[in-house]
Formats: structure tokens, sequence, C-alpha cells
């Protein structure tokens, strides 16, 4: 744009002169004017450098750098109620911010609780907030619509190294558990006839299979490419990690059959039609065990979720990592399996009525070799209540028969859920299922997890107890959990 300026000057009437006096008397003036213009010019560049407002549709992202923390804190907001796909409105580098909010998250599974000045956990506490916000955003129409049109879902038929084979290796993939027999059943396991009908001794790990059985089975699957709206992409990764858990193995033969399948990917034109953003990925273990940070051999896991062609695609974990937003949260697969409506309403029915004799269990283990975490404070207020609360240790094997953890669970009020070796358990979902109250003492365990299964006000179905007070012996689980008066017991229920 042309500017024009003329060399006359024009003379000032008295009134701005006034004015002018007026606004040099002001402090702020005299302020401003003992700063040199150039260190002024400096401070202007440093707060625009420092800030990126990027709105892109009805989504928001406000994203400010940290000089402490070299990276980019991102929050986003907004809602985009009729959005088909569930593709977050972000480009590469609002993602790469989203990723490494806190340097800390590279180490601990649990960094929010654990480290970081006040500050930045409520900063990131609060990236975290905004984001399941985001995702809660995608959620379907509650009208259920049977039609299949314009929502295909195509199944890629990998070569059998990325699922079938590793399944094979199901006899030898950890020292004490041959896992072949929970990959029975469509992956559900043998059945629990003991606990009825659609109960079955299913692994935590299974979901893999699980979702690839159901895909395949999916009334909206579709056979041609053109047709889809959806890509699933049926990788077992978490088999893939533990197959080498317990064998002294580089981290490249660790990584090598996850980059083989994205270079099978970028072969394929429906994944570079749209660089992999309508691509999902089921992986059935926790998100950090997909993003190893360092290339010490005795790292745990691979850098699958790393891999910059991945970043666009939707990932669905049993745990995921919360500052990513194509991180999907959903629950560990439980025992029961219902086939139908009526076996729900069965099932419903007889949890209401049961007597439950216990006010609090827990079922688990105790972690000597981790002094933080708060599992044998809350076995020994247990063992010293009484008879109200009952304790199933589970490492003597007493969590091995799926029936002694569920019957313990029908019948107590609350259950306790500690963090164990990450934030998450799928032992909240067996004590969801079971009627008992899950009592929470970490967020992440539950509340940053699951957008789009549980309710948003966690009050309405769990009792929170921050784990800080327990460690410090400030609260007494049962007695807290006796004043919990019964008609809200029932309500939670």
């Amino acid at each position: 744009m042309a500017i024009s300026m003329s060399k006359k000057k024009s003379k000032p009437s008295k009134k701005l002169e006034t004015k002018h006096h007026q606004f040099s008397d002001t402090l702020l003036f005299k302020i401003l004017n003992r700063i040199p213009l150039a260190i002024f010019l400096l401070i202007l560049i440093f707060l625009w450098s420092s800030s990126t407002t990027i709105i892109s549709g009805k989504f928001v992202h406000v994203c400010v750098s940290s000089r402490k923390l070299n990276n980019l804190y991102c929050l986003s907001a907004g809602t985009q109620p009729n959005f088909e796909i569930p593709i977050p409105a972000l480009n590469n580098n609002i993602s790469t911010g989203i990723k490494e909010v806190v340097d800390i998250v590279q180490e601990v599974p649990d960094p929010i609780v654990n480290n970081g000045s006040d500050g930045e956990v409520a900063f990131a506490v609060k990236v975290v907030e905004q984001q399941l916000q985001v995702q809660r955003s995608w959620i379907s129409n509650k009208d259920h619509v049977t039609s299949c049109d314009g929502k295909g879902i195509y199944v890629y038929d990998l070569p059998s190294k990325f699922n079938k084979d590793l399944v094979g290796q199901c006899g030898d993939m950890i020292p004490w558990t041959n896992f072949c027999k929970y990959f029975n059943n469509e992956a559900m396991g043998e059945p629990l006839v003991k606990l009825g009908k659609g109960w079955h001794h299913t692994h935590q790990y299974a979901l893999e299979l699980i979702f690839h059985t159901r895909a395949l089975k999916h009334p909206c699957r579709v056979y041609n490419e053109n047709e889809a709206k959806l890509f699933y992409v049926p990788f077992y990764g978490g088999l893939d990690i533990l197959r080498w858990h317990f064998k002294n193995v580089s981290n490249d033969v660790k990584d090598t059959l996850g980059l083989e399948l994205v270079k099978w990917l970028e072969n394929k034109e429906s994944w570079q039609k749209n660089s992999g953003k309508d691509h999902v990925f089921v992986l059935g273990k926790i998100s950090w065990d997909f993003r190893r940070k360092n290339d010490d051999v005795s790292s745990w896991g691979t850098r699958f979720l790393e891999l910059d062609q991945l970043q666009k695609s939707i990932k669905l974990l049993i745990e995921r990592q919360p500052w990513h937003v194509n991180d999907i949260g959903i629950p560990h697969p439980t025992y029961f399996h219902p086939h139908l409506d009526d076996d729900i309403i069965t099932w419903q029915l007889k949890i209401i009525r049961s007597n439950r004799t216990s006010l609090v269990s827990f079922a688990g283990a105790a972690r000597p070799d981790a002094p933080q975490n708060i599992r044998s404070i809350l076995i020994n207020q247990c063992n010293n209540s009484g008879t109200n609360c009952r304790f199933l240790n589970c490492s003597s094997g007493g969590c091995d028969q799926p029936e002694s953890v569920i019957e313990l669970f029908m019948d107590s009020e609350f259950c306790l859920q500690p963090p164990g070796d990450s934030p998450t358990r799928k032992s909240v979902f067996d004590s969801l299922v079971s009627g008992c109250i899950p009592v929470l003492f970490d967020p992440f365990t539950a509340y940053y997890q699951y957008p789009w299964h549980l309710p948003e006000d966690h009050s309405k179905y769990s009792v929170f107890i921050e784990q800080e007070e327990v460690r410090k012996m400030k609260v007494n689980i049962i007695e807290k959990l006796k004043k919990v008066p019964l008609r809200e017991r029932e309500d939670m229920r």
C-alpha cells in the first residue's frame, strides 16, 4: 500500500496542545517516556511472537509459548455439531505444540500429578479439559440413523504380519502367561458360566482383536475404498509391543513392524488422498507404550505414535495421551459382552438388587518399588478397618479368577481405584459393570480419558479423593466414604 506524506507541517491547535500536556502529565506517559524506543519495540515483538491464534471453521486454537519449557501451550475451543468425520482442524505446528505441553511427559505416565509448578499444572489441566471438549463435539447425534449412506467403513486387508501372525505368537509373548486361551471366541475368551450369559474371561489387552472382529461384521462396512468415509487399519500394535518386552532386542527391531506398516499405507491412494486424516487405528495398550522417547535399549515400547505420518490419524486407545487431541480414550475390555439389550437389562436388575454387605473393597497389589504410590496406604487402611473393607490381594493370584473380582465388587458399595503402572485401570470398568461406585484418586484415571463414555460431571458416578491427601495421611478413606449418604450412593449406582 502506498502512503504519501506531506513535508508541510500543520500548526497544532491550542486544544490539541492542552490534551497533549494532560497526557504528558500522566504516570503512564512518564514511564513510557523513560523506556528507549528500541526496547519498547522489542517488547512488542516478543509479545506478538509468543502467541498464535488460529481460527479454523468453528474451532479456535490459541497457542502460547513458554520460555521455560520451550514448547507451545495450546487451547482449543468451539464446537462443530455437524462434524461428520472426527478430524480436528489442527495444522502440524499446532499438533506439535499440543504434543509436548510439558517436557516431563517424556518420562512419567502421570506428569501432572507428580511434577511441575502449580502454574504449569493448572495450565496443562486446562489444555486437557479443552481438548476433551473438542472430542465431545465429535459424539454422534443421539437420533439413531439406520441408513449407512455416506457412513461407509473400509477395513484394510493388511498383510498377515501386521495382525494374524502376531496372534500366532500368543504362546510365548510373556513368559508366565499363555495368551492363546484369551484369543478364543473372537478374542473374548472362555465363557464364565458362573456369572451368567454374556460373561467371558477377557484379557485387558484383547481390544485390537475384539474390535477387528466386530468391524468385519459392521453393517456399514464397505468393500470399495471410494465408498468409504472412514478407513480402519487393523494393526495389532499392542501385541507387537508385548512380543518384544521380555526379549533382548534393539529398538530398531521393536520399531520395524510399525515403520513397515506406514510404508505400506503410504503406497495406498486412500491414504494419500487425505494424508491419513480419515484413518483410524485401534491399539490395545496405553498411549505411552507407543511413544518411546529415548534410544536406551532397556526402554519400553515403540515410537509408532511419534511417527510424523501418524499425527493426523485418529487413535483409539485404552489410555490416551491427554495432550493429543487425536488420541481417543476408550474403555478397557471388561468380562461382560452382552449380545442383546435384554442381556443388559437382566444384569442391571441383578446388580441393583444385590445385597452389598461390604462398604469398601480393593482388588489390587502394593507397589513397593514405587514409594509415591498410595496403594500401600490404602491397603493398610482397608485391613485396619475391620469388616468395613475387604482387600483382594492380586499379588498372590487372588485376581486371576474373574468371578472372584466381580463377586467382590457386586458385594461392595465402593471400589478403590488408585493408579498402578499408569493412571488408568481396567478395574474401573469392572466396578462400574458390577454396580460398585469407583473411588478415584487421580483425574487421569478416568475424568480426562473417556469423553465418549463417561459423564462430564464425574460426581454422578464416582467419588474423587485427592491422592496427595492420602499420601500425607490427611484422610481416612473408610471414614470418609461412610459419610456418603445412602441416597447419594443409590443415585450414583
